[in-house]
């Protein structure tokens, strides 16, 4: 199993490959499966990091190979989607990490740039970016914490869930999410 050459381009040649063969394996399937749902959630997760593009995907690469190691080994099955949320989470602290850049909420990724094609006409963008830059500075200015609770949230998962993922209490997720909405609201008030 090799996604590790480029990204998406990599995989579609290993299902190539692999189909070509035997055709292939129900483990392999489960896996393409899941990287074909979770690959734009968890990209987005970890740019959210401050992190360039190409470390985002290496990230998600490597969270998909230690999700067939893990599967292979006969691991639980159990919530994937968390589990997989929180491998990205550790890897991309450790490549911040790694990398020793200063975090910078600004990431060089946006939405537009993982969805392509997806965003509004010109009209409806203009008459919502005031309301859109308004949004961005009140994210941007919230505790490190906070903001990942919200932009997990944000992904459809639980609070048990990114409690696990986080490492925090089911009351902090509680507690960062209320205080985030809150400030929100307040912002779109004016």
């Amino acid at each position: 199993m090799a996604f590790r050459i480029g990204g998406t381009e990599s995989l579609s040649i290993w299902r190539a490959s692999s189909a070509a063969t035997v055709g292939p394996h129900p483990l392999e399937e489960t896996v393409i499966g899941l990287f074909d749902e979770f690959r734009r959630p968890l990209l987005r997760y970890s740019s959210s990091f401050g992190l360039p593009l190409e470390d985002g995907e290496e990230i998600v690469q490597e969270v998909f190979l230690s999700l067939y190691r893990h599967l292979q080994d006969g691991k639980s099955r159990e919530n994937l989607r968390a589990w997989l949320f929180r491998v990205t989470h550790n890897l991309a602290l450790k490549c911040r990490h790694r990398n020793r850049r200063e975090f910078d909420v600004r990431s060089d990724v946006t939405t537009e740039d993982i969805t392509p094609g997806l965003g509004p006409d010109p009209e409806m963008q203009a008459a919502s970016s005031q309301h859109q830059r308004r949004l961005q500075a009140v994210v941007e200015a919230l505790p490190e914490q906070d903001r990942r609770c919200l932009l997990l949230r944000a992904e459809g998962l639980r609070y048990r869930e990114i409690a696990g993922i986080l490492d925090i209490s089911l009351g902090s997720v509680s507690i960062s999410l209320t205080r985030s909405l809150q400030r929100i609201a307040r912002a779109t008030d004016r």
